[in-house]
């Protein structure tokens, strides 16, 4: 049997929720049902997205348990695709910009450490073609759907895979998770991004009734310029990360101090070893519960992995201090 290469290794963990808790069709409370995996190579990293999917449970509802996923997860990357918008992006710059073939193409990629085969790369640059050429007038399947759903959420991203070049602006439908427009721009003006939004908005058959994008000002009078009155939410995740930037590098230092507290765990997993007795026993599960702390990461901006694992070890702590005052230091 051919050996298989060992897939790479996530190093960057994102969860991803989908805002709206109520259905769109019938108004009532989602149930956050399950959660999926999805990883996606980057050009961050390799990332593992948490998805969770809310579905609508009332049995007349049209959308009775269809999966609602995270409005974010179209900004990552294409539906079952492995490779991120941005790596779509950069090989079309690099394909149509700097006019490279397509093992120059893999040479770049794989130097910026994403991991891809020559023909992974003409996938990819089938994509980026096929999504310039998205037209929402052009697709009587797309419109047929949108109609049936009665109204589209647009979601509204821009990929740039490198500061100076074109940036490849997508437009989605939250509701359907389809792509109804994407072309490439030279800048992000608000005169380029309101005629975006006016184009899917002529071919669309229904009403937008949403846009979701991050907070850049340019979007912002955008969308309140070519849909006026229709109702802006600012992407969370954005205004999170935002918010825990200041407070990163000190929670990556206290966890760093945190570390240097604990390290001798070993020494005293060693003196229990060869041990059968209730007390070696004991010594090992609180050794175990401190590993386990060590190496269970937070996931920012929502969970602080420094604040995470002091709250863990004070949990410990306090559990050893009540230990020792029922006496069991005297007794070891």
């Amino acid at each position: 049997m051919a050996k298989t290469a060992k897939a790479a290794e996530p190093t960057i963990t994102r969860a991803l929720t989908p805002e709206r808790a109520a259905c769109p069709h019938c108004g009532r409370p989602m149930t956050a049902d399950y959660a999926n995996r999805r990883t996606v190579h980057t050009l961050a990293g390799v990332t593992r997205l948490t998805l969770t999917i809310r579905r609508c449970h009332h049995p007349a509802c049209p959308a009775h348990k269809k999966p609602y996923r995270p409005e974010a997860e179209g900004a990552v990357a294409l539906p079952r695709h492995e490779f991120g918008l941005d790596v779509v992006a950069l090989i079309g710059r690099l394909r149509y910009a700097e006019h490279r073939s397509v093992p120059e193409i893999r040479a770049h990629l794989v130097g910026r450490g994403v991991s891809v085969s020559e023909r992974a790369v003409t996938n990819l640059l089938d994509r980026y073609d096929e999504l310039l050429a998205v037209a929402l007038a052009d697709d009587r399947r797309l419109r047929e759907l949108l109609a049936g759903q009665g109204k589209v959420v647009l979601a509204v991203d821009g990929l740039q895979p490198d500061v100076g070049h074109e940036v490849l602006w997508v437009v989605r439908d939250v509701l359907s998770g389809e792509v109804l427009l994407a072309r490439s721009l030279l800048s992000a003006r608000q005169g380029d991004l309101a005629g975006l939004l006016s184009a899917v908005k002529a071919a669309c058959p229904v009403p937008v009734a949403a846009v979701v994008s991050d907070g850049q000002h340019s979007i912002r009078k955008a969308v309140a310029a070519a849909l006026p009155g229709v109702p802006h939410q600012l992407c969370q995740f954005h205004y999170l990360r935002e918010a825990a930037r200041p407070i990163y590098e000190a929670d990556r230092h206290a966890k760093k101090e945190l570390k240097k507290k604990v390290r001798t765990v070993r020494a005293v997993e060693r003196r229990a070893e060869g041990r059968d007795d209730p007390e070696a026993e004991v010594i090992r599960g609180y050794c175990s519960a401190v590993r386990s702390a060590l190496t269970d990461d937070g996931r920012p901006p929502l969970e602080a992995s420094g604040l995470k694992l002091h709250a863990r070890l004070t949990v410990i702590a306090g559990s050893l201090g009540r230990a020792e005052s029922k006496g069991g230091s005297r007794r070891s």
